[in-house]
């Protein structure tokens, strides 16, 4: 039933019952009498509450689907709001829900071009800092430490400062050019480049830990490069952000089959603070690969981050060909062959007799070859 059959009916059957009451025994005189207006008033009150009951009940439909629509977010997909009954509110939930899919989809291919876009910008930018850069810089220090060999004693150390300073600079953008393109993870795979992300990270102040089962299924190279970039944020917010002093690194099989991916730290949590830009962008990569992210608060305080990966689909076995019988049939000799190994080919040329089988027949010019 449509949302205006609804509401009229609703409004008939209170006005209805109006109309049973001044049809009965109930009367008004003039002028009124207390007790008639009493009836009065308890009749309307009673007309008012019905009506808004009956209202609530038929627009509990519109207050689902208002709350749905409040509570969506296309980063953390999956919520739908329920579709009951019939008619125009049950075809408007199911619309919203439909607009969510193709939302949902819209932004997984959209956030997936730029990501894409993003990881190949990063890798421009750290070949230019390695290339380019760092060479200068190489070249800086080189021609400073042939200066400080040369110099006077007294300019010899200001030469030396100078030399250390760009020896630190050199570094510093060798460490940011690894974090931009995680090598690495190209060269040594998954495992080494979480090693060497913890050990970039681990200061006097901070002591990160590595826990990485062996057992965890193998990935593809864009699963494994959404895995080292959600640890690298939540490694990075552990140590600018969480003020803990450990953090643990684990990765290994998930319940499900899957792999799981978590980062804890004993820091102060997030403390109910609003999700910033690190964390959207670790939802969003988790969106590509079909990963739940989970960012909360741990079991004995501070922050764990949670991704878990869907196991991998399971390659479909193929069929395995049968053996082609061979083009060519294995020679039988004359003396084994029975009636029914004869070639089926009849010879070029019938066998004639041999007056004198023991020595070879005389050729022919017609046979010679």
């Amino acid at each position: 039933m449509s949302l205006y059959g609804r509401i009229f009916l609703l409004n008939a059957a209170v006005l209805i019952l109006a109309a049973g009451l001044l049809l009965g025994p109930v009367t008004v005189s003039t002028p009124v009498l207390l007790g008639e207006a009493i009836v009065v008033v308890c009749g309307l009150v009673l007309m008012l509450v019905l009506n808004a009951a009956l209202l609530r009940v038929g627009l509990a439909p519109l207050g689902r689907l208002r709350r749905a629509m409040a509570t969506a977010d296309l980063l953390k997909p999956g919520t739908r709001a329920e579709v009951t009954g019939r008619g125009e509110i049950a075809d408007l939930t199911a619309a919203f829900n439909a607009m969510l899919d193709r939302l949902e989809a819209e932004r997984a291919t959209s956030s997936g071009r730029v990501l894409t876009a993003q990881e190949a910008e990063r890798q421009r930018i750290a070949r230019e800092l390695h290339d380019e850069v760092g060479q200068t810089l190489t070249a800086v220090l080189l021609q400073l430490k042939h200066t400080a060999d040369h110099a006077p004693e007294e300019l010899r150390a200001d030469l030396r400062q100078a030399q250390e300073t760009t020896r630190a600079g050199l570094e510093e953008i060798r460490r940011i050019a690894r974090r931009l393109r995680p090598g690495v993870l190209e060269e040594l795979g998954l495992h080494s480049a979480l090693r060497s992300l913890a050990g970039e990270l681990s200061t006097p102040g901070l002591r990160v830990t590595t826990h990485l089962a062996p057992g965890a299924p193998a990935l593809d190279p864009a699963t494994e490069l959404v895995v080292y970039r959600v640890a690298q944020e939540g490694l990075t917010n552990a140590a600018r952000h969480a003020g803990a002093g450990h953090v643990a690194l684990l990765l290994g099989p998930a319940p499900d089959g899957g792999t799981r991916l978590l980062v804890r730290d004993d820091g102060r949590g997030t403390g109910g603070a609003a999700e910033g830009a690190g964390i959207g962008g670790m939802r969003e990569r988790a969106l590509l690969v079909g990963a739940a992210l989970r960012v909360g608060a741990g079991e004995k305080g501070g922050t764990e981050v949670r991704l878990d990966l869907p196991p991998a689909p399971a390659p479909t076995a193929r069929p395995i060909p049968e053996p082609k019988p061979a083009v060519r049939p294995i020679p039988v000799p004359a003396s084994a062959a029975g009636p029914a190994s004869a070639p089926t080919a009849p010879p070029l040329a019938p066998p004639t007799p041999s007056p004198l089988p023991a020595s070879p027949p005389p050729s022919t010019p017609g046979h010679e070859r």
